[in-house]
């Protein structure tokens, strides 16, 4: 739905359109096309869909859209791929465990976005305070909130290419990667990140770069449902 506000001098006119988020039949962008409509409508004069729009008389726009949404719900989004901390395959798919009904005996567990898991190697554990750090070597970090952190086992990156290079020729096309602990320590993250690029794969979300929440489980969601949803509403 376009609403727009035409101020000339002393007068205000309001004009609303409605239009499909996706008619390619159509147009090739919904929101460039009500813009378009809504000018000729407005001032009267061509404004053809193969030329840039004119602007002159736009002081602001604001745009929301329902595609994500739309996909969501059609579950039309891409084949998306999660990558998570060996040990944890299915905590998303187990959730909160929060039920409205408490009582109903016949509950409907959510469906995920994601088609495959992949466990991958790479642990850290953080050091409570009065806790004795290692003696062994071990890498000892800070944290992004200040918490130390024992980084117990490294990223394989090899195990992790190959992986990845499987995923890419079985068609996947995104991937979500939600490691424990990222919210302070993203490293982890960020290296599988790199490596699923250098792969091929044009959409790699991370959850410390889209939510630096504490809670693995939410901040998986939210690294899936992107992961999930920006290419379709690139």
């Amino acid at each position: 739905e376009i609403s727009v506000d035409d101020q000339q001098g002393s007068a205000l006119k309001h004009v609303r359109l409605k239009l499909l988020s996706v008619d390619p039949a159509n147009y090739p962008d919904a929101p460039r096309e009500g813009i378009r409509r809504i000018l000729e409508q407005l001032t009267g004069e061509p404004h053809p869909r193969d030329a840039p729009v004119k602007t002159e008389r736009i002081k602001w726009i604001r745009m929301g859209t329902t595609v994500a949404t739309n996909a969501l719900l059609e579950r039309q989004g891409a084949r998306c791929a999660l990558l998570i901390t060996h040990g944890f395959r299915d905590v998303l798919h187990i959730g909160t465990q929060a039920r409205p009904k408490i009582f109903d005996l016949s509950v409907a567990c959510p469906g995920v976005l994601y088609e495959r898991v992949v466990e991958v190697s790479g642990r850290v554990r953080l050091i409570k305070e009065g806790d004795a750090e290692p003696t062994d070597g071990t890498r000892v970090v800070s944290g992004v909130t200040g918490e130390k952190i024992y980084v117990e086992q490294e990223v394989d990156t090899a195990a992790v290419r190959r992986q990845l290079s499987d995923l890419k020729a079985e068609g996947i096309e995104a991937i979500a990667v939600v490691l424990m602990h990222a919210y302070t320590f993203s490293e982890h993250e960020e290296t599988i990140a790199a490596i699923a690029k250098e792969v091929g794969f044009k959409q790699v979300t991370i959850s410390s770069g889209t939510i630096s929440m504490v809670k693995l489980v939410p901040r998986g969601y939210t690294a899936t449902a992107d992961a999930y949803l920006t290419p379709t509403i690139k």
